[in-house]
């Protein structure tokens, strides 16, 4: 949380707007979303990707962000569930928003990864939380029978079993709505990115408690739900997941509680390469320790330079640092997702539907300029969504082109009709510190899907060998029907890498963020 179907028989055509001079030049838009004319019977709804804040407890319109959310394929939505707008003085609750948040997905049909974060002002204890280690229940212990309530002096045993026998599958709202028997919230991550001081300062210790806590209240009133440690940013050189296993090694419950936690949370952002390699790490981590979790990349986006939000003015590369052009975006996404399954990452998330207010605080707004601006506020803004901000947004609503999808909307479609409807498993990564990269998968209809890419700065030809006698070649804007040359492969055209300001690449590699990839799906022989 960085503040991150079809069907159709025709190729969607993009359409592009010309002969426009803003005060602010901004990329044309595509006259309609990807499957904007779909019915709803056509979503996706992939159990391989999600986005976050699809809808809020702040917005006034969700129905139409679910509408633009379910177009492009996602089947997962993560948003925060904010323990201080729920407690609001001590011991009255207010469940009214939440209620609402939680019923308008499981109508949808999304799969809700829930947030647990945020202390009410009157349970902080320094950069903890009040009487945090004090026992989980009532009798005095950490671990009891089922007849024993949670102990009313842990303010966080006691958020945590309100809120899942609130929204879990059976649970209070569903009774109350008639959800259908195995709606309703599973995935539980317990606090966003407690690694990053700017939302958790009470170190490891303090985290590894609240990780224990919250695992053994959920376990015992939904032993079905997944417990996801906290998404993990790794920005700087300690590994916080190790700091917290080893808070865990010696402690005499971890083997009945399964060490606290079911699945890990990673954040990857700017560089697609390192959605994959923060997969690698987790899985390492926990192998030393002889663990074995599912790693979801549940937030991963870059942040656009070139169009509105963002610094559209800038011309030097420090000015655009680690940001990308909205093409780069599209690139970006596809990437990120290719290197994050490669390496055995559950589920990818996509950060986010819209821009929103970005990291900028609520309220930031202003006409698209050249610049001139800057000097009295709030000049530029984070431009990670795949749906520009509409007209009456809080933040940043002045677009020209105001709520149309970016071109990393279409990717976010592409990825969902190729690896969204099937099971699929990893083949391998080709040639990373190469020209080329070729990343293979194996989808469970036989058919080998291999993401390809240009790393130069000038466009080239690529050959790759043919396993059947035809394959469908893939863009952002079509497809193309190909066959192998007499030579047994086929002939790819790959477009160049355009400038991407990343000054620290790892594994020598020549740019972050290759050309525009070509998805080659070759049908079985």
């Amino acid at each position: 949380m960085g503040y991150r179907i079809t069907g159709l028989s025709a190729i969607i055509m993009w359409i592009i707007l010309g002969g426009m001079n803003l005060a602010a030049q901004v990329p044309p838009a595509p006259t309609t979303a990807p499957g904007a004319l779909m019915e709803p019977g056509g979503y996706i709804r992939s159990d391989r990707l999600g986005i976050t804040f699809i809808s809020s407890i702040d917005s006034d319109d969700n129905a139409a962000r679910y509408r633009n959310a379910l177009i492009l394929g996602a089947g997962w939505n993560r948003w925060p569930l904010y323990w201080n707008r729920v407690e609001r003085t001590a011991d009255s609750w207010h469940w009214a928003s939440y209620d609402e948040l939680v019923a308008a997905d499981v109508d949808k049909g999304l799969r809700i990864n829930a947030v647990l974060l945020g202390r009410p002002p009157f349970r902080r204890d320094g950069d903890s939380i009040a009487n945090l280690f004090e026992p989980v229940f009532a009798d005095g212990k950490d671990h009891s029978s089922l007849d024993v309530s949670f102990n009313p002096d842990n303010p966080w045993a006691q958020f945590v079993f309100r809120v899942v026998s609130r929204y879990k599958p059976g649970g209070t709202l569903a009774s109350k709505r008639g959800f259908p028997e195995d709606a309703g919230v599973r995935v539980w991550e317990i606090w966003n990115e407690p690694d990053l001081p700017a939302f958790w300062r009470g170190g490891p210790m303090a985290y590894a408690r609240l990780l224990k806590v919250a695992a053994i209240v959920v376990n015992t009133v939904d032993p079905d739900a997944t417990v996801m440690f906290g998404g993990l940013l790794f920005a700087g050189g300690d590994n916080f997941l190790s700091s917290v296993l080893q808070h865990f090694k010696n402690d005499e419950l971890r083997v009945e509680y399964d060490w606290f936690f079911d699945a890990v949370a990673v954040h990857s952002y700017d560089d697609p390469w390192r959605g994959g390699w923060l997969t690698k790490v987790v899985q390492d981590t926990l192998a030393e320790y002889d663990l074995v979790r599912p790693v979801w990349v549940n937030e991963t986006g870059v942040a656009v330079w070139d169009d509105y939000p963002g610094p559209v003015w800038s011309t030097a590369a420090e000015e655009r640092l680690r940001l990308a052009t909205v093409q780069q975006q599209a690139n970006y996404l596809i990437m990120s997702a290719a290197f994050a399954w490669a390496k055995g990452a559950r589920r990818v998330f996509y950060h986010q539907l819209y821009d929103d207010c970005g990291n900028q605080a609520a309220g930031s707004d202003f006409p698209p300029h050249n610049g001139e601006l800057c000097g009295e506020g709030t000049c530029f803004g984070d431009a990670f969504g795949l749906y520009r901000n509409p007209r009456e947004a809080i933040c940043f609503s002045q677009h020209p082109f105001a709520n149309t999808p970016r071109p990393v909307a279409f990717a976010y479609r592409l990825l969902a009709e190729i690896f969204g409807r099937q099971p699929f498993e990893a083949a391998g990564i080709f040639g990373l510190q190469d020209e080329v990269t070729t990343i293979a998968f194996n989808r469970a209809d036989g058919a080998r899907i291999l993401v390809v890419w240009n790393n130069t700065d000038a466009a080239r030809g690529h050959r790759i060998k043919a396993n059947s006698s035809q394959a469908i070649a893939h863009f952002l804007n079509g497809e193309s029907a190909i066959v192998p040359a007499i030579d047994g492969s086929y002939s790819l055209n790959l477009m160049p890498a355009g400038d991407f300001s990343y000054p620290d690449l790892e594994d020598g590699r020549s740019t972050a963020i290759g050309g525009e990839p070509v998805i080659l799906v070759e049908s079985p022989s």
